[in-house]
């Protein structure tokens, strides 16, 4: 059953080798070639991601070496991984072709200007989300103390998002800054977030967040790191199930996918522990769901409910 994954630190990884490894096979990638291709993974997100704490003034540099990466290591050295640019591209996708999408995960690198924005946006980020766990000059992140919302610059990212169809994703934002979000965006997602009302951690969701995401047309992607499974951290794949049983019970079942965080997670659900095993979740879903519903997670409830 094929899968499309919504979230992936790959590139953070190739960065930080300074691309010594290769994205073909090496073992330290969850989400080599070799192993989505293993787990049927169709399409996969790769994140941008620069640590906060480092220079700003080397921020989007670093960004756009991440985007070199991508280019040379995932694209030109793999003519059958296809760069998504247009959403429609996902229903044209060949036997054996995977698809790779660009998203941002955080703005820091951008500081205040539109236009390294829009640059990301030509190199082909199809979805932005505003923070990552601390504040910067758009909005507060989930781990931030304050817990602000959306500044006047993080309202034009996301009608900047509007205006060119990208996703807004809210995993990592404030609860504040998550409702401000909702009450303008028109392409919502939770990219790889889970259920508050099952493991209270500040970066899943509480069920008011999840309804109100459900009712703007929203898709909720579940994420397989332990913490944010179960609270003492020894998740099952089993326990992962409860999160989706749960979004089910809100309504959910037509907007739930995966979002892995593969690559950006230290520990692992076991049996779950990169792309490669993907389809133990799959087997173990078709337990509980139809097999339309569990197709659905995997990759028709994203195919169905994307920007058009």
């Amino acid at each position: 059953m094929n899968i499309i994954d919504m979230h992936c630190d790959a590139l953070l990884k190739l960065w930080e080798a300074g691309g010594a490894i290769s994205f073909q096979t090496d073992s330290t990638i969850d989400t080599n070639k070799e192993r989505l291709r293993k787990g049927k993974v169709k399409v996969q997100a790769f994140a941008l991601f620069v640590d906060p704490d480092l220079k700003s003034s080397s921020l989007f540099d670093i960004l756009l070496e991440q985007v070199r990466l991508f280019q040379v290591e995932i694209l030109a050295k793999n003519k059958d991984i296809k760069h998504i640019t247009e959403w429609s591209q996902l229903e044209y996708l060949k036997d054996g072709e995977i698809g790779a999408l660009l998203t941002l995960e955080g703005v820091d690198a951008i500081g205040n200007d539109l236009t390294k924005l829009s640059i990301l946006y030509q190199l082909g980020v199809r979805s932005v989300g505003l923070t990552w766990n601390y504040a910067n000059l758009a909005a507060d992140g989930a781990g931030e103390q304050r817990g602000a919302g959306l500044t006047y610059f993080g309202k034009k990212v996301v009608h900047f998002n509007n205006e060119h169809q990208l996703l807004t994703d809210v995993s990592h934002l404030s609860e504040r800054a998550f409702w401000d979000v909702l009450a303008i965006a028109k392409y919502p997602i939770a990219s790889h977030s889970n259920t508050k009302r099952l493991c209270d951690h500040g970066r899943n969701l509480t069920d008011s967040q999840i309804k109100e995401l459900l009712k703007k047309g929203g898709m909720i992607h579940v994420v397989y790191y332990p913490e944010f499974v179960k609270k003492n951290g020894q998740a099952t794949i089993v326990d992962l199930i409860k999160h989706i049983e749960h979004l089910c019970e809100l309504g959910g079942v037509k907007q739930i996918g995966l979002g892995s965080d593969f690559d950006g997670i230290d520990r692992k659900i076991p049996g779950l522990a990169h792309a490669g095993e993907t389809q133990n979740l799959i087997k173990e879903l078709l337990k509980y769901y139809s097999e339309e519903e569990v197709r659905g997670f995997a990759s028709e409830n994203f195919l169905r409910n994307r920007p058009r």
